[in-house]
């Protein structure tokens, strides 16, 4: 047997070299590991991640989104350690615990009440399917087993499992297991970049609005829910839309006796500048997912948050009518707590606020840098910063990762959509870095671009 020791005092090669041999790699073309080696990180420190030999990368992309305050916060180590002394799990069905408690209380309370239940997963794609499995099974309960079908928005991303696939518009994720899959109805999105000339982004969502509203005329019988990445859909680039679409469709689930669900997997935490994104429209959802963010980064966790209305309804003796979805890790209570921690740290570093001056500072910086250059739609929504390059060539996302490495950045574009999502840690100096470092990388992919197309590109996200 290998010593225990191995990986920390691995060099970056030799752990490069086990990783390509043992290690599935997600959204990964594994015949691109040897031109793009996974980079080995040893430790993390705010916003920096260190590699095995000791050089320093700024986590652009906080961590696949997830990372709000930073790597080894002291309040969120120092609960995990207090946790650790007392319970690391015990399962959900026939106990509890206060961290699982606490949690889903104090995240009833940041909605008025208004999503009163909480229900415990382990990651985005499952709260997904939890919720569209309430949505259908809630109608089943009230006679309408009929309401079975989903609307999602045209280029959607809910998650790679099956049941999140269902109400995915990404094909690289999707075309494999279409077989696999049922067909949801997809709408237009009110992606602000389909604005025709002198329109606005809330006649964008006006006119997506309208499509979704004559389908719902037409099939709300059929219809259990709609799903939506509130304000920013992005796996499909950063795609950010006006508050005015939630608007609209929550008046129109109103209208026809569909649910709503707000899929802030990726939006919520505070991510799009509320601590939730649906806040900024002024309405609530029927059922809210989260995941990536709510435990800071440290640990897997995700829920599904549904009105209390909905939870009565499966409250019977008769089995088949309660929701016996379950996992193992079920309201993992390290998992709790540090969400708890990170909930604190809301508060007490009135993040929210201290947000918005970071978000401005970035995006003037980034906005007089790329003047000049081949890039169009430079937008923003809370700590959410992108850009899309014209003429990006062959295997973009790839060559601008790569280069990004050289300027001391982790950064993944989506296409040819290069987006910025730092921890909310990040302070001015690094801000400075950041949009310097990013300005480099473009000119330097830019200047020597491929022109010949090569395959498809799926550096995602």
């Amino acid at each position: 047997m290998p010593p225990t020791t191995a990986f920390s005092s691995s060099s970056n090669a030799d752990l490069q070299q086990r990783s390509r041999r043992h290690v599935w790699h997600p959204c990964t073309q594994s015949i691109r590991l040897e031109a793009v080696p996974p980079l080995p990180i040893a430790r993390g420190e705010g916003v920096w991640l260190i590699d095995q030999e000791g050089r320093r990368y700024m986590d652009a992309t906080s961590s696949w989104w997830v990372n709000l305050f930073g790597h080894a916060h002291p309040a969120i180590n120092a609960a995990l350690k207090d946790q650790l002394d007392s319970l690391s799990h015990v399962m959900l069905a026939g106990c509890t615990h206060a961290p699982a408690v606490e949690l889903a209380q104090r995240l009833s309370a940041l909605t008025g009440g208004t999503l009163g239940h909480c229900f415990y997963a382990s990651d985005g794609a499952s709260a997904v399917e939890i919720a569209l499995k309430m949505s259908f099974h809630f109608w089943r309960n009230a006679g309408r087993g009929d309401k079975r079908c989903f609307v999602a928005l045209k280029h959607g991303y809910h998650g790679e499992t099956l049941g999140a696939l269902h109400v995915t518009d990404v094909p690289v994720f999707r075309d494999a297991y279409a077989p696999l899959l049922a067909n949801a109805h997809l709408v237009a999105s009110p992606d602000a970049r389909n604005a025709a000339a002198g329109e606005s982004a809330a006649d964008v969502a006006s006119r997506a609005a309208a499509e979704l509203e004559a389908l719902l005329a037409e099939q709300h019988d059929t219809i259990a829910a709609v799903i939506v990445e509130p304000l920013v859909q992005c796996a499909t680039g950063m795609a950010m839309h006006d508050p005015e679409y939630l608007r609209r469709v929550r008046a129109l689930c109103d209208r026809h006796g569909v649910h709503l669900i707000a899929d802030e997997i990726a939006v919520g935490c505070g991510r799009t500048g509320s601590f939730f994104a649906c806040e900024q429209a002024g309405i609530w959802p029927d059922f809210l997912c989260l995941s990536k963010g709510i435990s800071g980064g440290y640990l897997p966790l995700a829920l599904v948050m549904a009105r209390d209305a909905i939870h009565d309804a499966f409250i019977d003796d008769d089995a088949a009518r309660s929701f016996l979805h379950s996992h193992s890790y079920t309201g993992n209570a390290l998992a709790c707590r540090a969400a708890l921690a990170t909930l604190d740290l809301f508060e007490a570093e009135d993040a929210l606020r201290r947000n918005r001056g970071r978000a401005q500072r970035l995006l003037q910086r980034l906005s007089g840098g790329l003047e000049g250059r081949a890039v169009d739609h430079l937008r923003q929504r809370g700590m959410i910063t992108a850009f899309d390059v014209r003429e990006p060539g062959a295997r973009f996302a790839e060559r601008f990762h790569l280069a990004a490495r050289a300027q001391g950045l982790l950064m993944r574009p989506i296409g040819n959509t290069v987006y910025l999502m730092p921890p909310y840690a990040i302070g001015d100096g690094e801000i400075d870095l950041l949009v310097d470092g990013t300005l480099a990388t473009l000119d330097a992919v830019l200047a020597t671009n491929p022109k010949k197309e090569g395959a498809r590109d799926v550096a995602l996200a």
